[in-house]
């Protein structure tokens, strides 16, 4: 690895280690909007038993997203995400890699 390359990295190492201690703010932050879980699901036309196994979740944990006691976090946020926003996508993707049936109630 070249020295310039290494030294630009190991300050980005100290300015995350800075950031994490509370000791300075970082320069941007990253947020992603809490999707509508009731909204993509009606968008598919699908019941929550359907949608559920289509995501991988339990029923239980979809209700609570929709009645907002819980809400959805880290890798069934951005895939909600991408549900919403790219829904052929990913009823391609749940038809070629899975036995649950996609379509309709």
């Amino acid at each position: 690895m070249k020295k310039a390359l290494f030294d630009e990295l190991l300050e980005s190492v100290k300015q995350g280690g800075e950031i994490l201690r509370g000791e300075t703010e970082p320069d941007r932050i990253f947020r992603l909007d809490q999707p509508d879980v009731r909204l993509i699901r009606d968008h598919y036309g699908l019941s929550q038993t359907k949608f559920a196994k289509m995501l991988g979740i339990s029923v239980s944990t979809l209700r609570n997203w929709e009645q907002g006691r819980r809400k959805p976090e880290g890798a069934a946020r951005v895939l909600l995400l991408v549900a919403a926003k790219y829904p052929e996508a990913v009823l391609d993707t749940v038809r070629r890699f899975s036995r649950v049936p996609v379509g309709g109630n």
